[in-house]
């Protein structure tokens, strides 16, 4: 018996060590361990691509044939030069770019930048003012006669006047007349005025009719914070212009044209007088006359050049 002893708990020990390293069979039945929260344990390593659809980090690897590789690139040539540039637009319109210098050179000079209809376009007849650019004089003008499709450039698009590298005026034309927003400032970028326009009328105008008539256009005076400020047009019964002219800071600026009236013919001017060139200066009393015409359109006088008039006693003075 004390022979048999050591026997068998040898081989009870070999036996508990075999069944040790035997692998461990599991149902399909079989329920989780009720010790862990969550069920059986999983990889998030092996199953996050599939729970988020994360985008792979493999990479392939793609070979294309010479034929395939030539042809790409000629397409990829062709859009090139096929793409255009946009083209600038405001309103509507196409619009091309353009700028003027006049003044003394170095810093008193001005640069004017502004844009212009690419195809001509008349302003307008009740325009109070049409300008445009003149390609070969190089300046910008502003009339009240019908523009010259082969010289003149309808202004139309943002503008800009700069002085000394500072913005002293700024605005926006529309066909041939002052649109939106314009102001000036003095040099030490100062805002001196602003004023609204609607197709060259300002927006805050004091607009009359005769008899009531809305298609009858009698007078247009400009209006802004309560002060005579922009341009002003006054019309004949028969819808011929009388008088044009603009204000600015309440004062008459510029030139002021007289017209004949005309009821049958285009707008004839009749005398042109010269005011101050800026409402921030003491106002001109007596304007001075610079061009005089006849009834038929012909200049008969001009300041400091020629005097060509006949005996006139009906020559209104400078007030409307």
């Amino acid at each position: 018996m004390r022979l048999l002893r050591p026997l068998l708990f040898l081989l009870t020990a070999v036996l508990l060590a075999i069944g040790a390293c035997s692998k461990k069979t599991v149902s399909f039945n079989s329920k989780a361990d009720p010790g862990l929260a969550g069920g059986l344990p999983t990889d998030t390593l092996t199953t996050a691509r599939d729970t988020t659809n994360a985008p792979s980090l493999e990479t392939k690897r793609v070979v294309l044939t010479k034929e395939q590789e030539k042809a790409a690139k000629d397409k990829l040539k062709t859009a090139q030069r096929n793409t255009k540039k946009k083209k600038n637009v405001f309103l509507g319109e196409k619009i091309k770019k353009g700028f003027t210098k006049s003044g003394p050179k170095g810093r008193n000079q001005y640069i004017e930048i502004f844009y212009y209809l690419k195809t001509f376009q008349q302003p307008t007849d009740f325009a109070p003012a049409r300008y445009y650019f003149d390609p070969r004089k190089r300046k910008i003008f502003n009339t009240t006669e019908e523009l010259d499709p082969a010289t003149a450039k309808v202004l139309h698009g943002p503008y800009k006047r700069m002085q000394g590298g500072k913005v002293i005026e700024t605005g926006f034309f529309a066909l041939g007349t002052r649109h939106l927003r314009w102001e000036k400032f003095d040099k030490n970028n100062v805002l001196l005025s602003k004023q609204h326009y609607e197709m060259g009328f300002p927006r805050d105008a004091q607009v009359s009719y005769y008899a009531n008539d809305k298609k009858r256009l009698k007078e247009v005076i400009p209006y802004a914070d309560g002060k005579l400020e922009g341009d002003y047009v006054s019309f004949t019964e028969h819808g011929k212009r009388e008088w044009v002219g603009q204000f600015e800071n309440g004062k008459k600026v510029g030139e002021w044209t007289r017209y004949w009236g005309f009821r049958n013919t285009k707008d004839r001017r009749h005398y042109v007088y010269q005011y101050g060139e800026s409402g921030y200066e003491p106002e001109v009393a007596e304007p001075e006359l610079l061009k005089e015409y006849n009834r038929n359109g012909v200049m008969v006088f001009e300041k400091d050049k020629y005097d060509k008039r006949d005996a006139v006693t009906d020559r209104p003075g400078s007030k409307k």
